[in-house]
């Protein structure tokens, strides 16, 4: 293994969504040199690292994770040397810059494949996944795409199906050809050589499909109030036992992990859709010699009581061994935290307890850029929706918009100080009431939480990359006990809107309530605790 200093185990990062975070060139479109004016604020707020989403050339068909040239910048976000800028930047303000590697598909506009569909006999003709119709013309399976419909596009010149997992405009690469892993490998050490940090790695599951195309077993559509499964699209509706996360993935991961250790401290985080999401990501980041840490969307749904969260963390305490999870509640692709689990007016304190939460959980937590201000998701009329998940699956699914707007920056100046001119999305009105500037300038914003935990947590060698252990489960508290070599922290999480009463067990009837943590809510009365709704508590205990 490469020399490294671990930073991102038990680091924060931050993600920061590039069309939408500053306009520096009064296009109405966020771009590198906006991000780098923003770093300060980035800095200031307390994290480790950034995640940039997409950059790279791209027709936008997916808003950059249609990529068709890997090694270099679209000019709607900059050049090469704005990036150069952006790395130069964070890197003096003492932060760490991963950028979002897309290598399970293309754009079809990307060189290769424009060679690859030309004929099936030309040098690139099984960079992609290729196949006959049926007799009866169909598909070769019944893999699906997660965009709706067949996983399978039609080709008139090669007179074959080829495969997409998301938009027909996203060809699937064949990582059984060597020649494609190569090639991509080549692509991952350009941006290392230009001083990037670390990567997210897009659909790291899905590189590898089943080489025979065997049908996907039928799942049924889910029944009920499924969180992990959309009931309006089919995708849901097989197990994905064919079409991706197959044992060929791990050997690649391996080789990434091997060109990576070429470049001390830095870092890969895997994001994994599948069936059994905890596990995979157990699997994926074990063993020290694939992913350093991976995220799944157990804590992106709707759930958040108790009874859940404990199920959920005893489920990963059971599997994860000697792997390490890197915990989102946010991202660009799900409905934001505060909406999703606080509803159409969310209390501010359910905010507070699911960031400190989240910044406690044994990982590495992802902070999606505008959780801190506790942004809602937006309510975009179909005339202004962009995503084309969102505008085919339209009404009952209304696609990723919501979560994509523009950052208010300031509420006093044209478009939140986001762009002079129209933002690609609308700024969306309740925003303004939750833009930097007012969160800067009240004392008890959700900003100012944020601020102060993420650097009171960096006391706590037990919070960054200590061991965890559950507590026995309770229908309303979430508790569990953070683990260094010298140091106990139990963490406690009133996760409902009632006042629940706790007797301390003699165990712990010695904790010293850490006050400074910015938790309020929470009394205590000889080893009788009382906490307000969404309240938390931090103790120390004693060795």
């Amino acid at each position: 293994m490469s020399k490294s200093n671990s930073w991102w185990r038990g680091g924060v990062l931050y993600q920061i969504y590039p069309r939408s975070f500053q306009d520096s060139n009064g296009d109405g479109i966020g771009d590198l040199a906006g991000i780098t004016q923003r770093l300060d604020y980035v800095a200031d707020l307390g994290v480790d690292g950034i995640w940039l989403s997409p950059f790279f050339k791209s027709p936008m068909k997916d808003f950059g994770y249609d990529v068709s040239d890997y090694c270099d910048v679209d000019p709607m976000f900059g050049d090469l040397n704005d990036f150069k800028l952006l790395v130069k930047r964070a890197h003096d303000l003492n932060l760490k810059v991963m950028i979002d590697q897309v290598l399970s598909h293309t754009s079809d506009q990307h060189p290769w494949f424009v060679e690859s569909r030309q004929s099936r006999t030309n040098v690139k003709s099984d960079w992609y996944v290729w196949a006959d119709a049926k007799d009866d013309g169909n598909p070769p399976n019944n893999w699906l795409s997660i965009f709706g419909g067949s996983a399978w596009q039609w080709d008139t010149r090669r007179e074959q199906y080829f495969m997409h997992n998301f938009l027909t405009s996203q060809p699937d690469l064949n990582f059984h050809n060597p020649d494609v892993q190569k090639a991509l490998l080549d692509s991952v050490r350009f941006w290392l050589e230009l001083g990037v940090d670390g990567y997210r790695l897009d659909t790291a599951n899905f590189y590898f499909h089943d080489a025979t195309l065997r049908d996907n077993p039928a799942r049924g559509r889910p029944q009920g109030d499924d969180p992990a499964v959309n009931s309006v699209n089919p995708y849901g509706w097989q197990w994905h036992k064919h079409d991706k996360s197959q044992a060929e993935n791990l050997v690649f991961l391996q080789k990434l992990r091997a060109l990576l250790d070429e470049y001390p401290n830095t870092t890969m985080v895997g994001e994994i859709g599948d069936d059994d999401g905890l596990a995979r990501m157990a699997e994926y980041t074990s063993g020290g010699d694939k992913l350093h840490m991976a995220y799944c969307f157990d804590l992106m749904g709707p759930q958040h009581d108790a009874t859940f969260l404990h199920q959920l963390l005893n489920r990963f305490n059971g599997v994860i061994g000697s792997g390490w999870p890197c915990w989102a509640l946010s991202n660009h692709d799900v409905m934001r935290v505060a909406t999703r689990w606080g509803g159409a007016n969310p209390d501010p304190r359910l905010l507070c307890m699911a960031a400190a939460l989240q910044l406690s959980l044994r990982g590495t937590p992802c902070v999606y850029q505008g959780d801190e201000l506790g942004l809602a998701e937006s309510q975009i009329s179909f005339e202004d929706l962009q995503d084309p998940y969102g505008i085919t699956m339209w009404p009952e699914f209304k696609g990723r918009d919501g979560c994509r707007t523009p950052m208010p920056w300031d509420a006093q100046k044209t478009n939140a100080g986001f762009s002079q001119s129209k933002p690609w999305l609308p700024i969306a009105p309740e925003h303004k009431g939750a833009d930097v500037a007012y969160m800067l300038r009240t004392p008890d914003s959700l900003l100012k939480f944020y601020q102060h935990f993420l650097r009171w947590r960096r006391q706590f060698p037990a919070l960054i990359s200590g061991e965890q252990v559950l507590l026995a489960p309770h229908e309303h508290l979430l508790s569990y006990i953070r683990e260094h070599t010298d140091e106990k922290i139990l963490c406690m999480f009133n996760c409902s809107d009632s006042n629940v009463q706790w007797t301390l067990p003699s165990s712990l009837q010695n904790c010293v309530v850490l006050e400074d943590s910015g938790s309020l809510g929470v009394k205590r009365d000889g080893d009788h605790l009382t906490f307000d709704a969404w309240s938390f508590l931090f103790a120390r205990l004693p060795l």
